[in-house]
């Protein structure tokens, strides 16, 4: 297995959004990747420059943090022709996957690829978020930029950063350095070309958690009424589980819920909802152990948004009378 570490620059419309292509809002500009064998030792790189054929001139802030100019865009190649030569490149006879510093780069890459009307990835599409990773292994909740990471981990960074190549490097260096041992269970599952229906539908068991990409609903409330999505089942033994605290609307686009499995404890689940192009909706949902302290804060919570809610009625009531 080779491991396909990759990182774009890309532009977008300089003027404001009635000039933007709404099917190709960032168009990729660069393309820079490292190949890792098992091991996670760099054995080959890829670098391009890719010509625009959309926003020809740099928006103001791309322009401030990449090191090339328009003048250098123009002597790239089409991006039909740098991708397939990209794709080849990574299929050198091996199987690999994907690693990328959060998951835009992978969303970009296939929307430029759908513009382009060329041949989709095989779904379900699995690859490695190392910036999630990271998150994980060091314990922080907040997402971390590369730069950070290769700081905190004593990683010599004597290339500049925002030039693909370069960032591929750096996040091939952090994989290296953090080496987990459980790499292969840490995968996500690209989302870009969701499910549509119920024979779609991913369930994917890790070691430590759940996670569940569900069919498109008309909405949420559509979504909400889905007693398959709303019923919560152990995420070690698949056992059905007893509520504790039932779903609540912790933001505007996410559920939440504490449950009990009777041989593994605590355990919260949460749906995130999704919008997809077309105006539907389809859900992520998680599911993962929760210590006493997760469900104490879990029904803090909802404690008190209930509070919230009953204040804004009250008020409301005063208002009117």
């Amino acid at each position: 297995m080779d491991y396909i570490v990759f990182d774009l620059e890309w532009n977008q419309c300089y003027g404001s959004r009635e000039f933007e292509e709404s099917r190709m809002p960032f168009e990729i500009i660069e393309i820079g990747a490292v190949r890792l064998d098992k091991k996670f030792n760099l054995i080959d790189q890829y670098s391009s420059i890719i010509k625009p054929r959309l926003y020809k001139r740099l928006q103001p802030h791309i322009r401030e943090i990449l090191n090339y100019d328009e003048k250098v865009l123009k002597k790239g190649r089409p991006f039909d022709m740098v991708c397939r030569e990209f794709l080849k490149w990574c299929n050198n006879g091996n199987d690999y996957s994907f690693v990328t510093w959060g998951p835009m780069d992978l969303n970009y890459l296939q929307n430029n690829m759908e513009y382009y009307h060329m041949k989709p990835f095989e779904t379900p599409l699995k690859y490695y978020n190392l910036q999630k990773i990271y998150a994980d292994m060091q314990g922080d909740e907040l997402i971390a930029k590369l730069e950070t990471a290769v700081n905190t981990l004593g990683i010599e960074s004597d290339r500049p950063y925002h030039s693909a190549l370069n960032d591929a490097y750096y996040t091939g260096n952090v994989l290296k350095k953090l080496h987990p041992s459980d790499f292969e269970d840490r995968y996500s599952v690209d989302i870009y070309y969701n499910p549509k229906d119920k024979d779609d539908e991913i369930i994917s068991y890790h070691k430590n958690y759940m996670e569940h990409i569900s069919m498109e609903y008309d909405s949420k409330k559509d979504a909400m009424e889905d007693k398959d999505l709303l019923t919560v089942k152990c995420y070690k033994c698949n056992k059905k589980t007893s509520k504790k605290v039932k779903w609540f609307a912790n933001t505007p686009n996410s559920y939440v819920c504490v449950c009990k499995c009777w041989y593994h404890g605590y355990i919260s689940a949460k749906l995130k909802f999704k919008q997809t192009k077309e105006g539907k909706f389809f859900v992520i949902k998680t599911v993962k152990p929760e210590n006493k302290k997760g469900v104490e804060a879990i029904k803090e919570r909802q404690i008190e948004l209930r509070e919230k809610r009953q204040e804004k009625r009250h008020n409301r009531k005063k208002t009117a009378s």
